[in-house]
């Protein structure tokens, strides 16, 4: 029942984000595509055992946020006067980077069981509030070291979410600093 009321949210989640985001028509064909594709794949999933359905839900998933990430970048970063919303949408990026490592991780673990300890391998519906705990203690690079990385890849996909995280904040408020001035000066 809790995977059936995550799918439900994940696909609610969805259909917000492509109704509110002001993207072109051929973006939003493919975005409202991979809703389509999406809700069909957790009916599989449903009933019938197809095997790594989940791993392709995973994909599904990353690219989504990955083209609402490119969406709201191109609206809000470097382009116009620095209001409330290009301040949300700052915070929303955050947050969507985060959860894009956050589905990094669980196709690693996914891939690769012990790829890191402090995490139990199970579906990734049971891990994605750890590994998402993770990318953004990892984001911020924070660093608690409750989870930690194990092989070599999943080290590499650790210390580049944290470079990310760090040069994320600079492009930001480059971006915010520069938009400012020039709404200043006109």
């Amino acid at each position: 029942m809790l995977e059936s009321l995550l799918d439900g949210v994940i696909t609610a989640t969805f259909l917000v984000c492509v109704v509110s985001l002001g993207i072109d028509k051929s973006w939003k064909r493919f975005m409202q595509g991979l809703i389509v594709v999406w809700l069909i794949a957790a009916m599989l999933k449903r009933f019938t055992p197809i095997p790594n359905i989940d791993l392709f839900m995973l994909l599904l998933m990353f690219a989504f946020f990955w083209g609402t990430f490119s969406s709201i970048a191109r609206q809000i970063l470097f382009s116009g006067s620095v209001d409330g919303n290009k301040i949300v949408g700052s915070i929303a990026l955050f947050l969507l980077l985060g959860l894009m490592w956050a589905l990094v991780y669980l196709l690693i673990l996914a891939l690769s069981p012990h790829a890191f300890s402090g995490v139990e391998h199970s579906v990734w519906g049971q891990n994605f509030s750890q590994m998402a705990y993770f990318s953004f203690v990892t984001l911020t690079t924070l660093g608690y070291g409750d989870i930690s990385p194990n092989t070599p890849f999943a080290q590499v996909a650790v210390y580049m979410e944290a470079i990310a995280g760090v040069f994320y904040m600079a492009i930001v408020v480059a971006s915010l600093v520069s938009s400012g001035l020039a709404h200043k000066e006109t």
